[in-house]
């Protein structure tokens, strides 16, 4: 037995569209870095770029479990002594609701350059992605 080990030229990509309305935020963002990252593919390998397009669209009409749109907190630091800037998550879904999917599953992938470049989140049903034509993604 052989041990494969993906190259960047041998990776296929799809593009997917995941529609976030009315999905829990924690379970939704797993399935996204789980396919982001190309865990579900047998040629996965850890320092390779093995995953899939996903664009998600409707991110405002997520839904959360319990008073986690009062309770869950958003921190900043400015860089200034005593800036510590911090939001719930509904002052959050209300300002920009794509920025709440988008930390929930960068906080899942890898913290390097690799992961940088995997996501784009759209919180309306318009996307910018049409002529990649993806396929709905159910989960």
């Amino acid at each position: 037995m052989k041990t494969i080990s993906a190259k960047t030229e041998d990776v296929v990509r799809d593009w997917y569209l995941v529609d976030a309305k009315d999905k829990s935020l924690g379970r939704l963002s797993t399935e996204i870095a789980t396919r982001l990252r190309g865990k579900h593919k047998p040629i996965y390998t850890p320092h390779v770029d093995t995953g899939d397009y996903i664009v998600v669209i409707n991110a405002s009409k997520i839904t959360v479990t319990g008073n986690k749109m009062e309770d869950k907190m958003y921190y900043k630091h400015t860089g200034y002594i005593g800036n510590m800037k911090s939001s719930n998550l509904a002052t959050m879904m209300k300002k920009s609701p794509e920025t709440v999917l988008m930390k929930s599953v960068r906080g899942m992938l890898p913290k390097t350059k690799l992961g940088n470049a995997m996501i784009r989140v759209f919180a309306g049903p318009d996307h910018t992605h049409e002529a990649q034509s993806p396929k709905p993604l159910e989960i």
